[in-house]
Formats: C-alpha cells, structure tokens, sequence
C-alpha cells in the first residue's frame, strides 16, 4: 500500500481551516502522520502568512481518486478556483507524493517540484520522512534539506497547533 505525502497550507481562517482538514483528511485516509506546522511569508503576493504542514497517510486508492478527494476537501473548506495561483486561500491541499510514483498528467505532477523549491513543503516533509528518497534524484529528504539554501528563509515552527493535532 502507498504512502502518500499531502503539502497542506492556508492562510484564511489558518487555525480553524487546519485544524477541520486534519478532521477530513482522517475520516478519508485513518491514521495520519502530521509533521510539525510552520508558518511562512506569502509567496508572490502580499497576504497573510500561511500556516504550512505535511501529512503522511497510507491508501491503496488510485492516485487520481486520492487528487479528487483533496480537492474535494478543499472546495468544502471554501476555496475558489477563480483565483490568481498566488492569491490567499482558506485551504491547500496538494498530493506531492505517492509512493515512488513519478507522473505528469495535466494537473497532477507527482513528486510535485514544490518539494526541491519551497522550504514550506521541504522541511516538514523531511522531518517526518527523513530517509525517504525523491523518487527521480533519489536524494533523502533530510539531505535535501540540510543541503537547502536557508540565507532568505521566510519560516518557523510554531506551537500553536501542536498539542491540537498531536
């Protein structure tokens, strides 16, 4: 059975929206495995910090259900499609890996390149799946991210929704 690596994020009602994807996420998938939560600048816009976690969850769905459950969640969590890519959000939920699945299909790219390129997805991910290797460079998390540029880093971890989803 996959293991599958969901990048969430939001900055709109950031505790609340967290705390109930946490909720769907479960009641989709059971058992999480929820990294540490960090909040970071907006990135290509001006707006409100986002708080930004990783959740690890097993499921032998195929991968383009476990994309529609997501979005699923996220519509019934109020986000808009309307939107500019860079624009505030109430919820973000992007599936960033499935096992050692690599694909390139419209919408769905797995392992998503926001892995290598944004610390908000890097470091949570490489905190609860150290050893894990990327599936195309075959590089483990933790030293992708000890090998990550840090010289702008625009995030920290907080504590605020630890004891909740612990």
């Amino acid at each position: 059975m996959p293991r599958g690596y969901i990048s969430l994020g939001s900055n709109i009602d950031k505790e609340k929206n967290v705390l109930s994807a946490l909720d769907s996420l479960e009641k989709q998938f059971g058992k999480l495995i929820v990294s540490s939560t960090f909040e970071s600048e907006a990135i290509g816009f001006s707006g409100e910090p986002f708080y930004n976690l990783i959740i690890g969850f097993d499921s032998d769905l195929e991968v383009k259900k476990v994309a529609k459950i997501l979005r699923q969640i996220e519509e019934d969590h109020g986000r808009t499609r309307n939107c500019k890519k860079f624009s505030s959000r109430t919820l973000d939920l992007d599936l960033v890996l499935y096992g050692n699945l690599v694909i390139s299909d419209g919408r769905l790219q797995i392992p998503r390149n926001e892995i290598e390129r944004y610390a908000f997805v890097l470091e949570p991910l490489a905190e609860i799946a150290p050893d894990l290797k990327h599936p195309v460079d075959h590089k483990r998390y933790a030293d992708l991210w000890r090998d990550f540029d840090k010289s702008n880093l625009t995030q920290y971890r907080i504590d605020t929704l630890q004891t909740l989803t612990k």
